[in-house]
């Protein structure tokens, strides 16, 4: 059996400037859909997986997620005096408690492969996953994304990268892969090319916010320049890893919203609030009475 997965890397020291103004001080990832913010959903997806020390790479103005993740005393002193059991609940098991949560801090914004190279100490000699939260992607059958990515590690015993097929014309919005299809959802990858031009792609299977990688790659990161857009991109690393071993791709069923896009951040907000326990009936009434052509 392949190490075990337990470990998980957060970027989050991006400035999230196509959200700006409202993260001039608000970190996007701490960004809402519906009463959660999207680095809890991350959390929960790495915890879903088996994944038990979460560790987070940020930078200036985040305090807040720390803060997110950390005990409130005040907060959950006035729900207990109040009796609001079913908010303190809420609060008390955002993450559980077995749990460990790291904090490091990127000093300047260097790029994605920087950033996971950031990690390399905490992460030390063993498998790892890295989760970007502005990916959030629903659970497919009750099971999350990265938990599918887990199983296809655990069988393979190869870094795995979360992918989806995009429109070709979308494709210089991703890492491309070339690759050849070896089962359902599954494919060998031969070589992987950041955000190129839809004549210059390779194929339309973008790599999307979820990999599981061996830590060969921070060698890999070590020895690579800065790529497109003067940063150290993961994808090059990744393609030097080619060099050395197997990397698969594979497409997980759960459904993904592009949150880091305003669009994107609108759609998932709107379905899981239709989702919501508490608000999905009136939810949905109110969005059948909507007249969108009167708005318009």
């Amino acid at each position: 059996m392949p190490q075990k997965i337990r470990k998980a890397v957060f970027p989050v020291a991006g400035l999230g400037t196509r959200f700006l103004p409202a993260t001039k001080a608000n970190p996007k990832e701490m960004l809402p859909v519906v009463d959660k913010p999207l680095i809890q959903y991350a959390a929960e997806e790495a915890v879903a997986a088996g994944i038990t020390e979460l560790i987070f790479v940020t930078g200036r103005n985040k305090r807040s997620i720390p803060d997110h993740f950390d005990k409130a005393y005040e907060l959950e002193m006035e729900l207990e005096h109040r009796g609001k059991e079913k908010l303190l609940e809420s609060v008390r098991s955002i993450i559980p408690p077995e749990v460990m949560c790291v904090y490091i801090r990127q000093a300047e914004a260097l790029g994605l492969g920087h950033a996971v190279w950031c990690a390399k100490n905490v992460v030390g000699d063993e498998p790892f996953a890295v989760i970007l939260a502005d990916d959030l992607i629903a659970p497919a059958n009750g099971q999350s994304g990265l938990a599918e990515m887990v199983d296809v590690y655990n069988y393979h015993g190869c870094s795995v990268l979360g992918s989806e097929r995009v429109p070709p014309e979308e494709t210089f919005r991703y890492g491309v892969v070339a690759a050849e299809e070896t089962g359902e959802r599954l494919w060998n990858v031969n070589g992987i090319v950041e955000k190129p031009q839809p004549e210059d792609a390779p194929s339309n299977v973008a790599v999307v916010g979820r990999y599981i990688l061996t830590p060969h790659i921070f060698e890999m990161i070590e020895k690579t320049g800065q790529g497109a857009g003067g940063e150290i991109q993961l994808t090059d690393a990744i393609a030097a890893l080619l060099k050395m071993e197997r990397v698969l791709a594979y497409e997980f069923k759960g459904k993904r919203y592009d949150c880091g896009d305003k669009l994107g951040y609108l759609k998932a907000t709107v379905e899981y609030g239709l989702k919501h326990n508490e608000l999905k009936e009136g939810f949905a009434d109110y969005l059948r009475e909507l007249n969108i052509d009167e708005l318009l």
